[in-house]
């Protein structure tokens, strides 16, 4: 179900076995319009504080950190990897996190620096890949993944490599959307062609992974992955939630080293 008008020929991924140009080349075009909140981006803007809540809950509750510190991330190193235009890399530099935020597109890094510059935030954006990283041999406290593994051309691979790039005691926080006829209807029916919230292709039916699968990968990555929370949006409010048993659309889970 990829939208055949995508640029095939895209020169601003940066390149590596997992990386998708399809996919690079499709969200590079509005690169532009990561920071509107009435633009293509705008289910992200609505999800995030939900997004960011699951976040901060899974790392405080993982390394035992004070819940009510206004910067509870102070002294972890955190990944935030297929960052876009920067919409969670700037709130966990607010959390007291160093952060550095990859992103195979070109573009999405210029957007997402540019509006972290004007923010005062001090985070490292580059412009690189998970396999790039881990060959270099970085390594992080916390990697944060969330929409980009229904987007890499070898998911095996791509938890490979952020395998190697968590430390043992680390966390990885995973987030995406389920394989489920209700997924395609809300995902694909209701957002891209309905609704109109996302462009039309923005999402491969195929590449969705159910909870179960995305557990088996992390495990055959090495990961100890924990249960699916869901992501559940309410029509009438606009509004998202936590949700323990609806994993149906959209859902999370962690994945530990140990």
């Amino acid at each position: 179900m990829l939208n055949n008008s995508r640029d095939m020929n895209n020169q601003d991924a940066a390149s590596g076995a997992t990386v998708d140009p399809d996919e690079v080349a499709f969200f590079a075009a509005i690169a532009d319009s990561w920071w509107d909140p009435n633009g293509p981006f705008k289910p992200l803007h609505q999800l995030n504080p939900t997004r960011l809540g699951y976040i901060r809950r899974e790392v405080v509750a993982h390394f035992d950190l004070d819940k009510t510190s206004a910067s509870p991330f102070m002294g972890l190193r955190l990944l935030d990897i297929g960052c876009g235009g920067g919409l969670i890399s700037e709130p966990m530099c607010r959390l007291g996190a160093d952060v550095v935020a990859v992103d195979a597109s070109e573009k999405n890094i210029k957007t997402a620096s540019v509006h972290a510059g004007a923010a005062g935030l001090k985070i490292d954006f580059r412009n690189n890949t998970a396999e790039a990283l881990a060959g270099a041999g970085e390594k992080f406290d916390v990697i944060i993944n969330m929409e980009v593994i229904e987007h890499v051309a070898d998911v095996g691979a791509y938890l490979a490599a952020c395998r190697t790039l968590l430390k043992p005691s680390g966390i990885m926080l995973l987030s995406t959307i389920n394989r489920t006829p209700k997924a395609y209807l809300f995902a694909i029916i209701g957002a891209e062609r309905v609704m109109r919230w996302l462009p039309k292709g923005a999402h491969d039916y195929d590449k969705f992974l159910t909870p179960s699968e995305l557990a088996d990968a992390s495990a055959k990555a090495d990961f100890i992955p924990t249960e699916a929370t869901g992501f559940v949006y309410n029509p009438f409010s606009g509004k998202w939630r936590l949700s323990t048993s609806d994993t149906s659309v959209n859902y999370a889970l962690a994945a530990k080293g140990a």
